[in-house]
């Protein structure tokens, strides 16, 4: 897909637009899978979030098997099942399944947050204090999904043995110790909460333990990306998702609105939006090369997630499109400069 030491993958929250149903977000989530997997990307990752008018992923790992089950080789898996919401026996039996149905193409993300507001984490019989435990029940599973103990009462039946990747979530330096701790890739969610990214991935550089499954750091972040065939087209299609962020800042949660000719907001609210969306790549096909390139340049990442939040279909495959284009030319970070 990309040089060497970079590789390319995508995050859908598979978006309802206004006006549509989930439903059609899956059809929609399905071509897309399709469509990047022969574009040649490495990995299709869905997110739980829950209440969430626009977002259609809320059963992420039922959403996962329907789109395993319309590809063949792109690896697709949860970016991320959010752990305190579920007991991990569940999710290691949930995605003992997948990996059972669809061997050696499941990946397994794991964040600590709720996925949602204080209602909806009311809803789920959870709570922010559940957050605390999440290096324990990392561990738990881990151990569910690894060779069985003589002595090991409860087994993910099926999941034990079957060592589905484990990868941590994080948009703060939390989830930085914790993957470096136990020697697993961390992904950093810079798409929308770029605020400590550098300090996160920092430390998980400087602490990472090699383990039975990663010798090597790896790091990996999302960043929001919108191409178009023209600067002024991408830079249209890319307020849909500053209607989003806007939302957000207003407390206002919808459907994905269409683009707009030009964002009503005040100056604050512009300041803060734009501080969200900091790690955006966002025009036509050379923009859109150099902008991935300074990310690359800034970050060393060693793969890049690209999301897209696009209302028009057509448009968002087009630019998945253009994106692998700019993708195959990027030139990776030498690793003495990591």
């Amino acid at each position: 897909m990309a040089e060497p030491g970079i590789v390319a993958s995508v995050l859908d929250l598979a978006p309802i637009v206004s006006g549509s149903t989930a439903a059609a977000a899956f059809g929609n989530s399905l071509e897309l899978c399709r469509h990047v997997e022969r574009l040649g990307y490495h990995r299709y990752w869905v997110a739980e979030h829950h209440g969430i008018a626009g977002v259609a992923s809320a059963s992420t790992s039922v959403v996962i098997g329907f789109l395993a089950g319309g590809t063949s080789t792109i690896r697709v898996g949860a970016g991320g099942i959010m752990l305190p919401n579920h007991s991990p026996l569940v999710i290691a039996e949930q995605f003992g399944t997948l990996e059972s149905l669809y061997p050696g193409r499941i990946d397994l993300g794991l964040g600590r947050a709720p996925g949602g507001d204080a209602r909806a984490m009311h809803a789920l019989r959870t709570s922010a204090e559940r957050g605390a435990s999440f290096p324990q029940d990392v561990l738990e599973l881990q151990a569910l999904f690894g060779s069985p103990r003589p002595d090991q009462a409860v087994r993910a039946v099926p999941g034990q043995g079957l060592d589905v990747p484990l990868y941590i979530l994080g948009s703060s330096t939390f989830g930085a110790h914790l993957a470096a701790d136990l020697g697993l890739p961390y992904a950093f969610a810079s798409h929308f909460a770029p605020k400590h990214l550098h300090e996160a991935i920092g430390l998980y550089r400087a602490h990472f333990k090699p383990s039975r499954t990663l010798a090597r750091p790896h790091v990996m972040i999302t960043v929001n990306v919108f191409a178009a065939d023209t600067d002024a087209e991408a830079e249209r299609l890319f307020t849909s998702l500053l209607q989003v962020f806007l939302g957000m800042v207003r407390g206002q949660r919808g459907q994905l609105s269409p683009p707009v000719d030009q964002m009503d907001w005040s100056e604050f609210e512009q300041v803060y939006v734009q501080q969200m969306v900091r790690y955006s790549a966002v025009g036509g096909p050379e923009r859109v090369r150099r902008e991935l390139q300074a990310i690359v340049d800034e970050t060393a990442a060693d793969e890049i997630i690209a999301t897209s939040q696009m209302y028009d279909q057509a448009a968002r495959l087009r630019s998945f499109e253009i994106a692998a284009a700019a993708f195959r030319a990027l030139r990776p970070k030498s690793s003495s400069d990591r």
